[in-house]
């Protein structure tokens, strides 16, 4: 970005952390069997940024480690402790970047809620060492939410408010833990969204004519549960690899198309797919006037976490229309990393997760987005992890 735009650009609001299960049968195939299993006007520039330590709050809890059978070359039998995932995640550092771009509003909202809720690891599910001392600790669970709204900014700033809210207390009425677990969870953002959007309408909130996109992920010790509705995106950096967490609903999407098909809808191309040549997503919280068709259920996907995770990547489709996931993921890695050895050398004091949120909201409006651009990005090496590796 040049002096100019860099001039231009003014505060909007801020706001103070292998494999996949989907609970859509379609997205399997989207996804790939090696990643899931199934269960344009111009305007100034306008930001808003934030970061900041998300860290763990630990209770002692009860439980002893569960051994696994082996044996040596010399066929003496080995006692392996299975190890919980959760026990490195000591917390998490995070940043977020919006700006208004090249659009003449904002109509883009970020949430950001460290420990929206407190549960042991195996209470959330998922553990990796289910039994371990370490899956009885009680430590936080965090949200993060990107939410990209059309026609109005009334039912993203609504749903920036609300749904982690809604979302949590849904969560309390489930049952606890056993094989339930990913249902429970399901079972929660889809009442969380549902809920959502009739108290769009309910209170007034905006229009029929508003909607938003939805794309969340809440970060447990073992895993990332990520639950999308609409074309925002979010994508994990593990490793080398950019691994898809949630896959965009367009009205072209072949299963989405047949819904909407079967509905009595049409999907007619005017500047791209669109649902009646209005709306270029195929679900979204609000927009009751293109109902049955637009549809507020999200897709709940599940990523078990490992030592190999670098980062979480939750945006607006203003970074996706001009970089695909695997650039996004790329730079990414290369910038975190470089930052995180500054930090220790003392070259930098600010955190690498708003580094590189900075970075790719830079890039994407360099790279010509005509959209609202929000991006967090959230560390998932711990500070200690950064200090041994360093």
């Amino acid at each position: 970005m040049d002096s100019s735009d860099e001039d231009d650009r003014r505060k909007v609001g801020s706001r103070p952390e292998s494999d996949i299960t989907s609970t859509d049968s379609a997205v399997s195939s989207l996804f790939g069997t090696e990643d899931i299993c199934s269960t344009t006007s111009s305007g100034d520039i306008s930001a808003s940024s934030s970061s900041g330590d998300i860290l763990a709050t630990m209770v002692p809890g009860m439980g002893s480690r569960t051994p696994s059978g082996g044996c040596d070359g010399n066929g003496e039998e080995l006692t392996v402790r299975e190890k919980c995932v959760g026990r490195i995640n000591k917390g998490v550092t995070w940043g977020f970047t919006s700006i208004i771009g090249r659009r003449r509003e904002m109509e883009d909202a970020v949430a950001v809620i460290p420990g929206f809720m407190s549960r042991t690891c195996e209470h959330v599910g998922g553990c990796t060492a289910p039994g371990s001392r370490s899956a009885g600790v009680i430590s936080p669970v965090h949200f993060f939410g990107v939410y990209d709204g059309h026609g109005g900014s009334q039912v993203a700033k609504f749903c920036a408010e609300r749904i982690h809210e809604v979302v949590a207390e849904e969560y309390d009425r489930g049952g606890v833990g056993g094989d339930g677990w990913r249902r429970r969870w399901e079972t929660a953002f889809s009442n969380g969204f549902e809920r959502a959007d009739n108290e769009v309408v309910d209170e007034g909130i905006a229009p029929e004519l508003v909607g938003s996109t939805a794309v969340v992920v809440a970060v447990s010790g073992c895993q990332i549960i990520s639950s999308n509705c609409g074309d925002s995106r979010a994508v994990l950096c593990q490793g080398t690899r950019t691994v898809p967490l949630t896959i965009d609903h367009k009205p072209d999407r072949e299963d989405e198309l047949a819904r909407i098909e079967g509905e009595g809808g049409r999907v007619i191309n005017w500047n791209g797919a669109r649902v009646f040549g209005v709306l270029a997503m195929s679900r979204a919280i609000g927009d009751r006037y293109l109902r049955p068709w637009i549809i507020p259920v999200p897709e709940v996907t599940f990523k078990q976490r490992s030592e190999d995770d670098e980062c979480l990547i939750v945006a607006s489709d203003g970074l996706w229309d001009v970089m695909s996931s695997d650039e996004v993921g790329q730079v990414a890695r290369q910038l975190l990393r470089r930052r995180r050895r500054s930090i220790m050398t003392n070259e930098s004091s600010s955190p690498p997760a708003q580094s590189v949120a900075d970075y790719l909201t830079d890039l994407a409006y360099r790279k010509s987005s005509t959209d609202n651009i929000s991006v967090i990005v959230v560390d998932l090496k711990s500070k200690r992890k950064h200090q041994q590796r360093q």
